[in-house]
């Protein structure tokens, strides 16, 4: 089972999902997690149902793990129960897309320009590696990587200013707005200038320029939007 679950299978009748990773101690984390990752990178759409037993076939792992994982994204509004159907992958209106947004930029951008202030530049320098994965990711068009890349790197970040609860919220955010259009932009060739940002944050961080960094921040925020925009 674990070098099922150490690929990532593909099903004729459904789309790809990720493969799962080690870190997390327990099938249904782990199942939850890439989960999440699927639904954030449009690989499980919104309005769409999915079974349990179908979702564990693509895993290979039982459907128990599967069932309780997406009981955890209902309790995040991330999908509905469907009664004796299964699960159906919640939609996002552009209502809530701005919100969300509006939301993000007001936590996220002063919090971040202060870092430029405070962070000590060995615990920035840790983040190079994230945001390196991330434009790699972009080259690639791995979308799976991307989006884990991109987590870590933007809740890392977050975590430097020492406020738990602030990073639990956004990691929520993020969640329910999840990243739509990312495969639209990747069509395009759009999707390597906003992962380069990243790289051009940390630079501005280490030079504690913080006029860059709320100019960053804000126009890396636009883009996150414009994701959402490019959905259709």
């Amino acid at each position: 089972m674990m070098r099922d679950m150490a690929q990532r299978p593909q099903q004729a009748d459904g789309p790809e999902l990720p493969r799962l990773g080690g870190r997390r101690s327990s099938y249904r984390e782990r199942v939850a997690d890439a989960l999440r990752a699927a639904l954030i990178a449009g690989e499980l759409r919104p309005g769409e149902v999915y079974s349990a037993p179908s979702l564990a076939a693509r895993f290979g792992v039982s459907a128990t793990p599967v069932r309780e994982a997406m009981l955890d994204l209902v309790k995040e509004g991330l999908v509905d129960t469907v009664p004796n159907k299964g699960f159906r992958v919640t939609a996002v209106s552009d209502e809530q897309l701005d919100e969300y947004t509006h939301i993000r930029a007001l936590i996220e951008i002063p919090t971040v320009t202060e870092l430029a202030r405070t962070a000590d530049r060995v615990s920035l320098e840790a983040l190079r590696p994230a945001a390196r994965e991330i434009v790699t990711a972009a080259v690639a068009g791995d979308l799976i990587a991307y989006v884990e890349a991109d987590t870590r790197f933007h809740l890392g970040l977050l975590a430097l200013a020492g406020n738990a609860h602030l990073v639990e919220v956004v990691a929520d955010l993020r969640g329910r707005s999840r990243l739509y259009g990312l495969t639209t932009l990747v069509k395009a060739g759009r999707l390597l200038s906003s992962a380069e940002e990243h790289l051009e944050l940390l630079d501005a961080l280490l030079d504690r320029d913080e006029r860059a960094v709320r100019d960053i921040m804000t126009r890396h925020l636009g883009h996150v939007r414009g994701l959402w925009a490019a959905r259709d």
